[in-house]
């Protein structure tokens, strides 16, 4: 977890100080190599918050319901913790609301990053629109090198002590388990059942994105979870599979 080690301090700056151990992100926080949107684009995605900043990104599955990383709710308590959905800006607009419950998988390891999911319990329900809306989990996954989007508010560059205000988004390409694994990256067996990698040249997820969607072909297929540095040659980005936790997910919400 080497990205996580060097980008702490990063992260720590870019929300203003110390950040609680529960909600220091692997692979999260920042977009590599993407581009500014509008939540319209990716109206399931949310900013999950803790006292009045951003620390991970999450994906909306029901009208009380988030998909985000088990890394992104250690040592933290609901209390402590909101969202805000419909909004382009993780500081302003569309709704923010109080987190009544989380669940973690039990199966989270910190150590190996597997089974990195968990869902969030909201206090009241969301209202759908052309800016809030349910994403549909993958029941299967998409074919090695297929077309995938990762959105959210994470730092643009490595090591940035900065978060962009507005939402940004990035393209990149599916690494099915087995390709991750392989002699053709870096991660050898550190990629375990459970996980999806994707990537693109200059492109990947980065601190402060951790917890938020991976999406290919309308359905959400990543949660961002963890990698070496951000858009590294020889490293895609990790992500919680999604087809493989899915039933997970539809037990504990």
């Amino acid at each position: 977890m080497l990205k996580f080690l060097i980008l702490l301090s990063a992260v720590a700056c870019a929300l203003g100080g110390t950040i609680p151990e529960g909600l220091l992100p692997q692979l999260d926080g920042r977009i590599v190599g993407g581009s500014a949107t509008t939540i319209s684009s990716f109206p399931w995605q949310i900013s999950l918050q803790r006292s009045g900043s951003h620390s991970c990104g999450g994906s909306i599955y029901s009208s009380k319901v988030i998909v985000t990383a088990a890394h992104c709710l250690q040592s933290v308590s609901a209390s402590s913790l909101k969202i805000r959905a419909g909004s382009s800006y993780w500081s302003s607009g569309g709704v923010s609301v109080s987190v009544a419950s989380f669940k973690n998988h039990e199966g989270y390891n910190a150590n190996t990053m597997v089974n990195d999911i968990a869902v969030i319990h909201l206090s009241s329900a969301l209202s759908f629109s052309s800016t809030i809306k349910a994403i549909s989990l993958a029941s299967s996954n998409p074919a090695n090198g297929a077309a995938a989007s990762v959105s959210g508010w994470g730092t643009e560059t490595s090591g940035s002590s900065s978060i962009p205000s507005q939402l940004r988004y990035v393209n990149v390409n599916i690494v099915s388990q087995s390709n991750c694994a392989s002699s053709t990256y870096g991660y050898g067996s550190q990629i375990r059942s459970g996980m999806i990698c994707a990537a693109a040249s200059g492109k990947d997820s980065c601190q402060g994105d951790s917890g938020g969607p991976l999406v290919s072909g309308g359905v959400l297929v990543g949660v961002v979870s963890w990698g070496y540095g951000c858009a590294a040659s020889n490293y895609p980005g990790v992500y919680a599979d999604v087809a493989a936790l899915r039933s997970w997910v539809i037990n504990n919400s």
